[in-house]
């Protein structure tokens, strides 16, 4: 044994020497072997690992590489973990996806790698497309815009990238993140282009928050804004629609769908890309479909990038969120149960002679719809005539006077004006 050690190495081991001899304590050492030892361990094995722990941790104190020291909280030593990919650089975090230690450049590489493989094995572009990146300046977003610009220049997908959003018209909120859009385009140096409800359908949502109340003004959203992706698509003449849905948005939905029984939704809420028929409608892909909620906003970080983390003012009495809260239960308790749900969705079949909705398009806008009018007609058509609950639930045998311009009956429009806000 060694007659002289550096006064570090000689804390390190009155510190360990301590720490073996007074009372119940834990010791993790590199290879995360640990070890408990009591009071009355004072035999020759607590000796030798007296010695053990000694030499090992004196030639941790002397290395060179910082990253390699031990750190002590009070009588707890902790070691530092090593990257799991290539076990020389000092983990950074614990993938929450696959529970593996890793690097920053590591984790880069797997995901950037995950999203490729993932855009591969779907065949979801093809050399020479002009794909249009659904931006709303949020996390999501801005990751795939970046690792798409990223994925195209490593890869030669030779692609044509664009980037799209919707003003929805939400002071406070999207005005502040569309300046983050904007900044993003400066940075990616890709065309951007913005449309608004106010432009598209002459509402913005906070006018129609004003009169619909806060339950039920994310079905207005939501409808018209896929719809305004589709004509924003169109003016950019682009033919697909990368949207930044991730795993956990692919799995909420799942859940949101068998809740209400909507069958012809579950069917294809999991589909990775979906390729729609009729004029006007552009087809969408999801690249961040396996993709955690977690590691995206662990990417975002590392990579410092610049995006936009409020709420939106208007969603939390969404539906969705009381889906989101479930499944966030679940994760905790089964991380894999959110990829569990997505393959459940995927393998989902129906029984034949199942009656499912026969998809057509719209008389008025001659959007693709399962009805005589599309939601967005018949939301607009509610707005205008100041009955908002005209798109709220199922008022299908109204579609044909909606059309022909008949008046309603008094007591039809007293059901469908009242509000619960």
């Amino acid at each position: 044994m060694c007659t002289f050690q550096p006064p570090t190495a000689r804390l390190c081991c009155r510190r360990v020497s301590h720490a073996l001899f007074s009372g119940e304590e834990e010791l993790t050492v590199h290879d995360e072997t640990t070890c408990y030892l009591t009071q009355s361990c004072k035999t020759y094995l607590v000796y030798v690992r007296k010695v053990i722990f000694y030499q090992y941790f004196s030639s941790c104190i002397s290395s060179p590489h910082s990253q390699f020291r031990p750190r002590f909280i009070g009588n707890f030593v902790k070691m530092p973990v090593l990257c799991s990919s290539c076990t020389e650089k000092r983990a950074v975090l614990k993938r929450p996806k696959t529970g593996h230690s890793l690097c920053k450049g590591c984790f880069f590489w797997a995901f950037e790698e995950e999203v490729h493989q993932t855009i591969v094995a779907a065949k979801l572009f093809k050399p020479g497309e002009i794909v249009g990146i659904a931006a709303s300046g949020g996390k999501d977003s801005t990751v795939l815009a970046h690792v798409m610009k990223l994925l195209n220049e490593r890869y030669n997908y030779g692609l044509e990238l664009m980037l799209l959003s919707v003003d929805e018209g939400i002071t406070g909120y999207r005005d502040d993140s569309l300046e983050t859009v904007k900044r993003n385009q400066q940075q990616y140096e890709l065309p951007l282009k913005i449309v608004s409800y106010e432009e598209l359908y002459g509402w913005t949502m906070d006018a129609i928050v004003k009169q619909v109340g806060l339950k039920n003004n994310c079905t207005f959203c939501g409808v018209f804004r896929r719809q305004a992706l589709d004509r924003g698509a169109i003016m950019l003449k682009v033919d697909k629609i990368c949207t930044g849905h991730n795993a956990d948005d692919v799995a909420e939905t799942v859940l949101m769908n068998v809740l209400r029984g909507d069958i012809a939704r579950l069917r294809r809420c999991t589909a990775i890309s979906t390729a729609s028929e009729g004029e006007g409608v552009v087809p969408r892909c999801k690249p961040l479909k396996y993709a955690y909620e977690k590691e995206i906003v662990l990417y975002a970080y590392f990579k410092k990038l610049d995006y936009f983390s409020t709420e939106c003012i208007y969603s939390p009495n969404a539906y969705r969120g009381y889906a989101r809260t479930f499944l966030k239960d679940l994760e905790s308790v089964r991380p894999s149960s959110i990829i569990d749900i997505i393959h459940s969705g995927e393998n989902l079949s129906v029984r034949e002679g199942v009656k499912m909705p026969v998809q057509g398009t719209c008389n008025r806008c001659g959007y693709i719809s399962s009805q005589a009018l599309c939601k967005s007609c018949v939301l607009l058509e509610g707005l205008n005539r100041g009955l908002p609950k005209l798109g709220i639930g199922k008022h299908h045998r109204l579609h044909d006077k909606i059309l022909s311009q008949q008046p309603l009956t008094e007591k039809e429009e007293r059901k469908l004006k009242s509000v619960d806000f």
